[in-house]
């Protein structure tokens, strides 16, 4: 892999401004959309819908399997980020796994605080399964607090006595809302992205004073056992690596089938730097054959679950 790329990639996050006084969360989300937002992919197809009574996207590639479903729950410290902004990662992943794929639109702080985020992802969750998805067709991803949030969504699902997917990904978790992993600390510098207060300050914002331990704000303290299996991909740089890494660790304690990928030089959700990074097109390739491969062991003949390339 380019390690030139890497390079590259660390001095252009780290050449964003910092501003001296705190930005509003709509500011931050200005920049947010501003910066990080990419179109879907050439031959992918998107349309408005409602999931859960939350508005969504649904991104459709060419030659998607009919069966195949996604549900994808967007990063953003529950602060900022839409479907819009994660369009064009949403759109590879499911262009690679030749899935149809639905982003949603779930409420953010400090507007709407913790837990109504995960209420929003059960509400969606709940509904394709009530529509006639089965869940041996339907898998989940999510990056940095939407990767918490599907767990804490897969999670909820369990209580509430539904079944659960076929399988699970998560870019750059964010699984533990009290801070206490060792690289919030340790990373500060290798990350180009993210400060310890800057996570804090998200955390402040969706849980305020309730508890940050929660198993639903922070899936790393809660019992996963009975989750599908789960693959966490992480880059080495970056504050939230600990968040992975116990995540993993938590969910192979509890009896869940569970691959963990460290990216040595990469920052947080380097997924979103495909096409320019072929760390983040190898990962979003390795996912996306993660993801059909589980579909296809849930239907043994299932074909026309193979990946798109």
């Amino acid at each position: 892999m380019s390690r030139q790329q890497r390079e590259a990639l660390d001095a252009m996050l780290r050449s964003a401004p910092r501003r001296e006084t705190p930005p509003t969360p709509e500011e931050q989300r200005d920049g947010f959309t501003a910066a990080l937002t990419r179109p879907a992919p050439e031959g992918v197809v998107t349309r408005r819908t409602v999931l859960g009574g939350r508005p969504a996207l649904e991104l459709e590639p060419a030659g998607a399997s009919g069966r195949g479903r996604l549900l994808y729950l967007h990063g953003g410290g529950y602060v900022v980020g839409s479907p819009d902004t994660h369009a064009g990662l949403v759109g590879e992943l499911a262009r690679r796994a030749g899935l149809r794929a639905t982003s949603v639109d779930y409420r953010l702080a400090p507007e709407h605080p913790f837990p109504a985020a995960v209420d929003d992802g059960l509400a969606a969750y709940r509904e394709l399964l009530a529509s006639g998805t089965d869940p041996r067709d339907l898998v989940l991803a999510g990056d940095s607090a939407g990767g918490g949030l599907s767990l804490a969504t897969l999670l909820a699902a369990r209580e509430a006595g539904l079944p659960q997917p076929a399988a699970v990904v998560v870019f750059s978790p964010w699984a533990d809302l009290t801070l206490a992993g060792a690289s919030i600390r340790s990373k500060e510098s290798a990350d180009p992205i993210f400060t310890e207060a800057d996570v804090r300050a998200y955390a402040d914002l969706y849980v305020g004073a309730g508890d940050r331990a929660h198993p639903l704000a922070s899936p790393v303290f809660a019992d996963l056992t009975g989750l599908p299996p789960l693959l966490v991909q992480v880059g080495a740089n970056e504050v939230l690596l600990d968040d992975a890494v116990r995540l993993a660790g938590r969910a192979g304690a509890d009896g869940v089938e569970v691959t963990l990928e460290v990216g040595p030089g990469l920052p947080h959700v380097f997924q979103h730097h495909y096409g320019r990074l072929d760390e983040a097109d190898a990962a979003l390739d390795r996912a996306a054959r993660f993801l059909t491969a589980h579909l296809s062991a849930g239907h043994p003949d299932a074909g026309a679950l193979a990946p798109v390339h």
